[in-house]
């Protein structure tokens, strides 16, 4: 597929790049070589291939979900510059 001058132009404008003549006929070359590779690609039949999120396999480490709790209230709360006890006070941000 060949991608001409003026569509190069076109994008360069929509992304608000500048480029000089010889960028744009660059451009247009590689883009045009990169749509040629991607038409090529569509002809091979993957019909038996399984779909996969990657080329490479990687294991998932699992581990049990175990709720625990790490902090008491308190320790939480010592912290807090202003508290009541059992919750922290924030300044009022809508009114």
């Amino acid at each position: 597929m060949k991608i001409s001058k003026e569509q190069v132009k076109n994008i360069a404008y929509l992304a608000r790049l500048h480029l000089d003549n010889d960028r744009v006929e660059l451009f247009s070359r590689q883009l045009s070589q990169i749509l040629d590779y991607m038409e090529q690609l569509s002809e091979v039949d993957t019909s038996n291939v399984k779909p996969m999120y990657s080329p490479v396999e990687h294991p998932t480490p699992y581990r049990e979900d175990e709720a625990y709790s790490e902090f008491t209230r308190e320790d939480v709360l010592k912290n807090a510059p202003e508290e009541d006890g059992e919750h922290f006070i924030v300044p009022k941000v809508v009114s």
